[in-house]
């Protein structure tokens, strides 16, 4: 039986990789920043809390990082700990970047260190690419972040790259558009979105107050993005790859399609407020995901509506008690 060690497995990602390695046949061990006190709610609601070896790691504390990897010799290592959101690495910015960039160095140096033929995943992003174009951004496209959490998620992506060069380790990039699910908080707009059009159709809620709605996104189907993580790791060699469905929806087109799925129109309801815009916005993002279908066999089948459609069915099954 092989081990997989999980850095944030409380999260959307994590809980998802644990459930999809539980039925692969992994012991998993899953790690938060404090197992005594997280309620791993999302490790129950896809009802494998149990099967979860669950401990206490801080990816900032090189000591912590040690201990663990020692005591559960893991023979993989999915590094998706840190600070997950965009909006509010503008208003955490050190700790964005410590629990991110930081985070991945101390995993890395600890993998290093011990020498034992670990292999490691870490979650990069599309974000790091800033502006793609309306080709989309592929392995080679250069990154222009443009806030706290892409620069953060850059300097891990480029650590990894340079542990794998300089040391010969097992590690690789996933770099993983946006993908969503009804595991993520509601402070991610995609839930956001969801719970208030779910709300407003029950009369609980009577607005929905948004940013710019005019941004462009490539939105995918997080438990299907979990299968390329682990796609990655089973490559012959580490590699990077983008890991995106190809295809850019607009925000105002997310939400058109919520409300729309509760026959409701969105513009009678949403209101755009400037105080939500962000420092610094990408206006359109895309992955190109070619190298990912070609070396992984892997590719996105959901698209934006899809997800929608599944994460309002979701909020409805949750609303009512029978999730």
């Amino acid at each position: 039986m092989r081990t997989a060690l999980v850095c944030g497995v409380s999260g959307q990602d994590g809980a998802y990789l644990a459930k999809l390695l539980i039925d692969k046949g992994y012991h998993v061990v899953g790690t938060s920043r404090d197992a005594q006190v997280t309620s791993f709610a999302n490790l129950q609601r896809l009802g494998v809390k149990n099967e979860v070896e669950r401990c206490s790691m801080v990816l900032t504390d090189f000591r912590s990082i040690l201990q663990t990897l020692t005591r559960t010799q893991p023979d993989e290592v999915y590094n998706l700990a840190g600070q997950s959101s965009v909006s509010h690495s503008f208003d955490q910015p050190v700790e964005t970047m410590e629990s991110v960039s930081l985070g991945a160095l101390n995993l890395l140096e600890a993998v290093r260190f011990l020498a034992q033929p670990i292999r490691v995943y870490n979650a990069s992003s599309t974000e790091c690419y800033g502006e793609t174009g309306i080709e989309g951004a592929d392995e080679a496209t250069p990154f222009r972040p443009r806030s706290p959490y892409a620069v953060a998620k850059a300097a891990s992506h480029w650590a990894v790259v340079n542990y794998r060069e300089s040391y010969g380790l097992f590690a690789a990039n996933g770099i993983l558009s946006n993908h969503e699910s009804p595991l993520r908080p509601e402070r991610f707009v995609t839930r956001k979105i969801v719970c208030a059009a779910c709300r407003i159709k029950t009369g609980s809620q009577s607005e929905l107050r948004l940013g710019n709605l005019a941004v462009e996104r490539d939105w995918g189907w997080a438990p299907e993005y979990v299968e390329a993580m682990w796609r990655i790791l089973q490559h012959d060699s580490p590699s990077d790859f983008v890991i995106a469905t190809g295809k850019a929806n607009s925000l105002e087109d997310f939400v058109s399609a919520a409300f729309a799925a509760l026959d409701l129109d969105w513009r009678n309801y949403v209101k755009v407020d400037p105080a939500l815009y962000r420092p610094s916005e990408i206006q359109f993002n895309k992955g190109n995901g070619a190298k990912a279908k070609a070396g992984l066999g892997w590719e996105a089948k959901a698209q934006m509506r899809d997800v929608v459609r599944m994460m309002v069915e979701a909020e409805l099954e949750l609303s009512s008690g029978k999730a």
